[in-house]
């Protein structure tokens, strides 16, 4: 076997999914919920793929029990955190990396708490800290970078436990403020998920992403020169730790998908591939302060001390902003069809007080509170692609390590079938439409009125439609609010994806605010006496208007 299929061969039993049929990689797909082989077309259930995973471990444990008669080793255990390390014999070893305290050594002899999967050392420790000075000095005005720079010689290597995840998801997704839910499903690829109880999750995973290329059997000569740090965590904290990294990786895409930053992400990650795996990492944490560099690539990430935040708007406060938003169209509107400073100023002074009464009934059935979300720790890295050696020096490459996010897909029951939906909230054909309902109602006789005197906008007289306006003054943001809030923020458009890409606008039935029956009987009403004359009246005024509207008053 060459070379190339030997690594070939190594890869696909570290994490690749192969057709049983012709041994061809197969890929997931979400739709189907399957692996399917890229040549034949064969394909692999969810629970086979599982399944031809078991005996890895075994095999490999059996390996590493073999290796480590060859090796004097010791464990120390932290009386403090409980952080547990693995080391050679004669190796100085003061007080735990993680917490400080002290150290209770013991001899080494069981590898079942190894991963059988490792990623060696590319980056010196010499070169950690190097790389981690450079990023405090471009920062110096950072808090953290002022006592990091202090600390860097106390920069450590580790090898720290991780779980390699990849493997179908499905999930859920929702707005914290007054938003639907919304079913998902995905592929995870190269995640991997520390292992570590008191480490933290977001900074080691911002240091991300390792070049799989440079996965290996784990063999413990890779100890010599680092220390290895054991798994510490129960298995349900374990898939806790699992379904919340995938929620992470996802959030970015629900955000835009949702069009909202306060959004909750619910992972089932239970039928995922799952190998554990030893990563590169130094390590460095003092007083709050945590910073980390990257053993393969060299990317630094560095915890912050404030915590992001979101804050939600109380109802009160939408209402008087889109009472100004309001005020300011219909101004900009009167200013362009040509009414006088004098009636604009007018016009905005009484149209400020009616729209805020209107907005303030019209969002006050919220009646949500401002408060304020608390996100995680800021986290601060470094740019750019990977440290890469050439001729014996360190050298950043120009192409950037990027780590494999799937785009999860929408779900929704629809006539009782599971269908692949695509979900849009404020596209341009959605806001355009609003603004021009509303356009439309507002200046619905000056309009006609264009069209009565062949489009002479010198001749057009506002104050012909100053009936119409003090109607369409409270009715338009109404219609804002209608098409702008609730059918933009509440009710997203619907489109079914099917299996050759196609898709097809998805028009769920609405509940009628009137029957054909009932619409028949108003329209029989208003054309009966005595409703008829009232019927007339009114259409006697709106002509009347529009013509007064398009040609003035008769002198």
């Amino acid at each position: 076997m060459s070379d190339k299929k030997a690594k070939d061969a190594q890869k696909a039993k570290v994490y690749e999914i192969h057709c049983p049929s012709c041994g061809a990689p197969a890929r997931y797909d979400i739709k189907r919920k399957i692996y399917v082989c890229r040549f034949c077309r064969g394909t692999v259930g969810i629970n086979q793929a599982l399944a031809a995973h078991k005996g890895f471990r075994k095999i490999q444990h059996q390996k590493m029990n073999e290796s480590l008669k060859n090796f004097t080793l010791q464990r120390a255990k932290c009386t403090g955190c409980g952080a547990e390390v693995v080391f050679e014999k004669n190796e100085a070893i003061a007080n735990c990396a993680f917490c400080r305290k002290s150290l209770v050594r013991k001899n080494f002899v069981n590898a079942d708490t190894i991963p059988e999967l490792v990623i060696p050392f590319s980056i010196t420790e010499k070169e950690a800290k190097d790389l981690l000075s450079s990023w405090c000095k471009k920062n110096a005005r950072k808090e953290e970078a002022k006592a990091i720079s202090e600390k860097i010689e106390e920069l450590r290597g580790f090898y720290l436990p991780y779980e390699l995840v990849r493997g179908p998801v499905t999930g859920s997704v929702f707005r914290e403020e007054n938003g639907g839910i919304y079913d998902c499903g995905g592929f995870v690829d190269e995640v991997f998920v520390n292992c570590s109880k008191n480490l933290d999750n977001l900074l080691l995973d911002a240091m991300e992403p390792f070049d799989l290329e440079e996965l290996k059997e784990f063999d413990f000569a890779y100890v010599a020169g680092h220390q290895v740090k054991t798994p510490d965590i129960t298995g349900d904290e374990l898939e806790q730790r699992i379904d919340a990294e995938v929620a992470e990786n996802y959030r970015p895409i629900v955000q835009k998908t949702l069009e909202a930053k306060a959004v909750n992400v619910s992972i089932d990650s239970d039928k995922v591939l799952r190998m554990p795996v030893l990563l590169p990492v130094y390590y460095l944490t003092f007083d709050g302060f945590m910073a980390v560099v990257n053993g393969q690539t060299g990317k630094v990430s560095v915890r912050g001390l404030k915590e992001a935040h979101y804050i939600l708007l109380p109802w009160w406060l939408k209402a008087i902003g889109s009472s100004i938003l309001s005020v300011g169209a219909i101004v900009l509107g009167m200013y362009l069809f040509g009414a006088e400073p004098d009636l604009i100023k007018t016009a905005a002074g009484c149209l400020g007080l009616i729209l805020t009464i209107v907005f303030f009934a019209a969002y006050s059935y919220e009646r949500s509170e401002g408060k304020i979300v608390s996100g995680e720790k800021k986290i601060f890295t470094t740019k750019g692609g990977p440290y890469v050696r050439e001729r014996g020096l360190l050298v950043q490459s120009k192409k950037e390590l990027k780590k494999p996010v799937t785009t999860p897909l929408f779900f929704m029951n629809i006539n009782g079938r599971w269908e692949t939906v695509e979900i849009k909230f404020t596209s341009f054909l959605r806001v355009a439409r609003m603004f021009l309902i509303a356009f439309v109602v507002m200046f619905l006789p000056v309009i006609i009125a264009l069209f009565l005197n062949g489009f002479h906008f010198s001749q057009i007289n506002l104050a012909g439609s100053a009936v119409w306006f003090c109607l369409a003054v409270p009715l338009t943001p109404i219609l804002l609010i209608k098409y702008g809030r609730i059918e933009l923020y509440y009710n997203p458009w619907i489109y079914i994806v099917g299996e050759n890409g196609k898709k097809t606008r998805y028009k769920p039935k609405k509940e009628k605010l009137f029957s054909s029956d009932e619409i028949k009987e108003i329209i029989v009403a208003c054309l009966t006496p005595p409703a008829l004359f009232l019927t007339l009246f009114v259409v006697f005024v709106f002509i009347s208007m529009c013509y007064l509207t398009a040609f003035g008053f008769m002198e």
